[in-house]
């Protein structure tokens, strides 16, 4: 899962406190952190997306654990779905969105979840053009900083 981590740096570690940041990566990608525990837990569905063997992003679908209000049973969450920069805009997470709301059909959820950084734009316009839609809000906390982040919904 180092892709996991660099891929998640990259992408926000620019807004932390270093130490802060650090810590919490390596408790989250720690041997026995919450990443270890979902590759081990058959509720949990991966896609990783490859180049030459190499992993350039993943998406990770989990039962529902965002704070969702009025949540149908069996609604599931797109909990992570990740692309190194370098590969934006070349299809690598529109595959993976597709296999997740497929995948998410194929288990009969009725609704896909996901929480998207409230001030991340460029994932908001992705998540719309995929049939998501903003239905509630969650904090997200890294040491010091709580921020704001968004629930949204799509209706399989």
């Amino acid at each position: 899962m180092n892709v996991a981590r660099r891929i998640f740096s990259e992408t926000f570690s620019h807004l932390y406190d270093e130490e802060s940041f650090r810590i919490f990566c390596d408790q989250t990608w720690a041997a026995d952190g919450p990443m270890a525990k979902d590759l081990g837990d058959p509720a949990v569905s991966w896609r990783v997306a490859t180049e030459d063997g190499q992993p350039i992003g993943y998406a990770k679908m989990t039962p529902l654990r965002a704070p969702a209000r009025n949540a149908r049973d069996d609604a599931l969450e797109l909990q992570q779905i990740y692309v190194l920069s370098g590969w934006h805009g070349k299809g690598v997470a529109e595959e993976l969105m597709q296999w997740a709301v497929s995948s998410a059909r194929e288990r009969g959820a009725p609704e896909l979840y996901l929480t998207v950084f409230d001030h991340n734009e460029r994932a908001k316009r992705f998540y719309a053009r995929h049939g998501f839609e903003e239905v509630g809000r969650c904090t997200f906390k890294l040491g010091d900083r709580v921020d704001d982040d968004r629930i949204w919904r799509k209706v399989l």
